[in-house]
C-alpha cells in the first residue's frame, strides 16, 4: 500500500490540468492564434519561421511508435503505370510524355483511424497512395478516396485526429467517429461540413480496394517545358467503377472476416484478376485562378467535374503481390514532396503543411534518415549526394568528399540546369505580410455540402440519414447530438430534422437557414455512375448431394464469377470439393448467393434461410433453383430469381435497392 502511494503521488507531479488555461508552446510561450499556419498574405505559402506550427506538428507526427499514426491499417501491391498519350503540353514528367510509356508502382490503400489491428470494413476514409519509380526520381502521388478533407490548414491536423482517434481516458472506440469528441470537433469547426457529408455517405465504406475512386485533394501544379502552369487536381478512377457496401454489412463483415478488403485484393491479384484505375486530371489555367466562387485552393472544396471536365493521362493495373508485407507494405514511405520535373505545389494551406509532416513521420518511424535505402523506398535511378551516416545507412560511399562546394571531386556531385532535367520550382510572385490568418475565400462552409446532398440519389440520401442517426445515436452528450442537428441544417432542414427525430433532440432552430441550392454533380453520386460488372464477384452456392452442380456453377465461372460450395459438412459432391460448412461460411463475404440445397434436418434449414435473409436485408442476388424452392416471402422481389441466365443478369445489376421491405 505504501509503495502504491508513493508511487499515485509521484505521478501526480507529471498530472497537467488543461481545463481552463491558456494555450501555449511545450516552452511555456503564451498563442494568440491555434487556427492558421503563419504565411506570406493571406493566400500564400507557410513559412519555416512558424515556430508553433513545427512543434506541434512534429509533436504529432511523432505521437505512436512504431506504427503509423493514421493511415495504420494498410495494404499494398505493384504493378505498372502506361501513359495514354503525350502529356507534354501540360507537363514536364517524364512518365506521361509518351504514349505506351510504362512506370512501375506501388499502391498503399489503407484506414486512417484504426490501429494495425483494427477491421477493414469501417466507417473512415480510405488512403490511396502511389509511388512512381520514375527514370527521373520516385514521384508519390498521396491521397484519399474522398476528394476533401475535414479541415482547410494543417495546423488543425493534429486536432482532428486527436478528436477521431479513441478517447484518450479510456482508448475507446477503435476506428470508429461514432463517439463525442469526434463530433464536438465537427460542430467546433464549421469547415468540416463538407467532408462530413462525404463521410456519412456510402463512400466511406467501400466495397474494395479494387471498387474505390482516389484523389489527390490538394491543389498542386503542372508546368510544361515552357514555364506554362496549370492549377491540377488529381483523380483514379476504377475501371469497375466505384461501389460501396451497406452499412449493417459492413459492421458484420467487421467480425467475420476484418481482413476483408485486403483479403480481396491479394486473392484477386494472385487469380490474375488485376484491378485497373484510370489517371485522371482536373485542369485550372494559372489565369483563371480566381475565376470561380470557391477558392481552388480550399481543400475542403472539389473542383466539380461539370465545370472542370477530366482528362485521362494513363491506366494502372495491379499485378504482384508483396513478397514480405512487412518489408514492402509497411515499410514504403510516400511523401507528397517526392515530386518530379513538371509538377509542383500550390500555396493550398493543408498541402503545405504535410509538406513538412511526411518526412518528419518516416523519421521516428522508420528510424532515423535513411529510409529512401530500403529496398521498396529506393529510385529505380541513380542517387547521388553528400548526405552521409546516420541510422540504417546501407549505401558505402568511397572517397573522402562529402561535401559542397568542392575542388578535390570536381565539384561533384554537381547541380545541372533545368534544360538538364533539373528541378525547378515554379517561380510564383508572392506579396504579403507575415500573418495568422486564412482568406475570406475560404468561409463558404456549406454551398458544397448542400450541393453533395442535392447530387444523390433518394436511395444514398437515405443511406446519409441513416449514418447520421447511428454515429449520432453512439453519442453520450446531448448538446453535441443538438448542436450537430443544428449545424446540419444549414446544408438540408428537412434531412436535419429527420436525424433530430431519430436521435431525441428537438428540430432544428427556426433562426438556422438552409443555404442557396446549388447546382448538383452527379459525378459525386456513387448509384448514379454504377458501372454493371460480373468478372471476379463472389458467389455462394448453398448445396447437398441432389444438386446438379454443372447446371448451377458453369454459368458462372464462364463469366469469371468466383463460385464457392457451401454445405452442411466438408467433402465432396461429384467431381468438385465443397469449400465451406454453413459454420464457416459467411452471407456478408458473397455478393449473390444460390439456394440450391434442402435439408433434412431441422438447423441446417434455419442456417440456410438466415444466409438468404442476410443475402436478401443487403440487396443482393438472390436465386433458387426453381420456383417451388423459393421462400414464399421473397417471391417477385427484385434481384430474386430462378434460372442460371436470370441469375447472372441479377448479379451483374449489383444491389437491388427497389427491394422495399429489406432492412439492410
Amino acid at each position: 500500500m505504501e509503495n502504491n502511494n508513493k508511487k499515485v503521488e509521484q505521478l501526480k507531479q507529471f498530472t497537467a490540468k488543461d481545463e481552463g488555461q491558456p494555450l501555449t508552446t511545450d516552452h511555456g510561450l503564451k498563442l494568440t492564434n491555434d487556427e492558421h499556419s503563419l504565411t506570406i498574405g493571406e493566400r500564400g505559402p507557410t513559412i519555416m519561421e512558424d515556430f508553433h506550427f513545427r512543434e506541434k506538428m512534429t509533436h504529432f507526427d511523432h505521437e505512436r511508435i512504431p506504427e503509423r499514426v493514421v493511415h495504420a491499417r494498410g495494404s499494398g501491391a505493384h504493378g505498372v503505370f502506361e501513359s495514354y498519350g503525350d502529356a507534354s503540353d501540360i507537363t514536364m514528367a517524364h512518365f506521361l510524355g509518351e504514349k505506351g510509356r510504362q512506370t512501375p508502382v506501388f499502391v498503399r490503400f489503407s484506414t486512417v483511424a484504426g490501429s494495425r489491428g483494427s477491421a477493414e470494413t469501417v466507417r473512415d476514409v480510405r488512403g490511396f497512395a502511389t509511388k512512381f519509380y520514375t527514370e527521373e526520381g520516385n514521384y508519390d502521388l498521396v491521397g484519399n478516396n474522398i476528394p476533401v478533407f475535414f479541415i482547410q490548414d494543417a495546423i488543425k491536423f493534429p486536432d482532428f485526429v486527436h478528436a477521431v482517434k479513441p478517447e484518450p481516458h479510456n482508448e475507446i472506440p477503435q476506428a470508429q467517429s461514432a463517439h463525442d469528441t469526434f463530433w464536438d470537433f465537427v460542430v467546433s469547426n464549421e469547415e468540416t461540413a463538407h467532408m462530413t457529408m462525404w463521410h456519412m455517405s456510402d463512400r466511406a465504406i467501400p466495397k474494395s480496394f479494387r471498387t474505390m475512386e482516389g484523389f489527390g485533394v490538394n491543389t498542386f501544379r503542372f508546368v510544361n517545358a515552357n514555364g506554362e502552369a496549370h492549377f491540377v487536381k488529381f483523380h483514379w478512377k476504377p475501371v469497375f467503377g466505384a461501389h460501396s457496401l451497406v452499412w449493417d454489412e459492413a459492421q458484420k463483415i467487421a467480425g467475420k472476416d476484418p481482413d476483408f478488403n485486403r483479403r480481396d485484393l491479394f486473392d484477386n491479384i494472385e487469380a490474375g484478376n488485376y484491378p485497373e484505375y484510370e489517371l485522371a486530371v482536373q485542369l485550372i489555367p494559372q489565369e483563371d485562378e480566381f475565376k470561380f466562387d470557391f477558392d481552388i485552393l480550399d481543400p475542403t472544396k472539389i473542383w466539380p467535374e461539370e465545370l472542370i471536365p477530366l482528362r485521362k493521362l494513363g491506366k494502372m493495373t495491379l499485378n504482384r503481390n508483396t513478397d514480405n508485407f512487412f518489408a514492402e507494405t509497411e515499410q514504403i514511405a510516400f511523401h507528397v514532396g517526392h515530386v518530379v520535373p513538371g509538377i509542383d505545389f500550390s500555396n493550398d494551406p493543408l498541402l503545405q503543411g504535410r509538406l513538412f509532416s511526411y518526412t518528419d513521420t518516416q523519421l521516428i518511424r522508420l528510424g532515423g534518415p535513411n529510409f529512401h535505402e530500403l529496398p521498396i523506398n529506393r529510385p529505380v535511378c541513380p542517387f547521388h549526394n553528400n548526405q552521409r551516416d546516420g541510422y540504417g545507412r546501407m549505401t558505402i560511399n568511397k572517397g573522402r568528399v562529402a561535401y559542397g562546394k568542392n575542388s578535390l571531386q570536381n565539384n561533384t556531385p554537381h547541380v545541372v540546369t533545368q534544360n538538364e532535367g533539373g528541378y525547378a520550382h515554379y517561380q510564383e510572385k508572392i506579396e504579403g505580410r507575415k500573418v495568422r490568418a486564412r482568406s475570406l475565400s475560404f468561409e463558404d462552409h456549406y454551398s458544397q455540402a448542400r450541393q453533395f446532398w442535392l447530387s444523390q440519389t433518394d436511395v444514398e440520401k437515405q443511406h446519409i440519414i441513416n449514418a447520421f442517426s447511428f454515429e449520432l445515436g453512439k453519442v453520450e452528450t446531448i448538446e453535441i447530438r443538438k448542436a450537430t442537428v443544428d449545424m446540419f441544417a444549414r446544408v438540408d432542414r428537412a434531412m436535419a430534422e429527420q436525424i433530430a427525430q431519430n436521435i431525441g433532440v428537438t428540430p432544428p432552430d427556426e433562426s438556422i437557414q438552409q443555404v442557396e441550392d446549388q447546382q448538383p454533380s452527379d459525378a459525386v453520386s456513387i448509384l448514379k455512375n454504377q458501372v454493371p460488372y460480373l468478372k471476379t464477384k463472389k458467389v455462394g452456392i448453398i448445396v447437398d448431394t441432389n444438386s446438379n452442380l454443372e447446371e448451377l456453377v458453369t454459368p458462372l465461372e464462364k463469366e469469371g464469377v468466383v463460385v464457392e460450395l457451401i454445405s452442411d459438412k466438408q467433402g465432396r459432391i461429384g467431381q468438385r470439393e465443397i469449400d465451406h460448412t454453413l459454420e464457416t461460411a459467411s452471407p456478408v463475404l458473397y455478393d449473390g448467393l444460390i439456394v440450391a440445397a434442402t435439408f433434412e434436418g431441422v438447423v441446417p434449414n434455419r442456417k440456410v434461410q438466415t444466409f438468404a435473409d442476410e443475402i436478401f436485408n443487403h440487396y443482393k442476388a438472390l436465386g433458387y433453383v426453381s420456383v417451388e424452392s423459393m421462400d414464399k416471402d421473397y417471391a417477385n422481389a427484385p434481384g430474386v430469381v430462378t434460372g442460371a441466365t436470370e441469375f447472372v443478369e441479377a448479379l451483374k445489376k449489383g444491389r437491388h435497392f427497389d427491394r422495399t421491405d429489406a432492412t439492410g
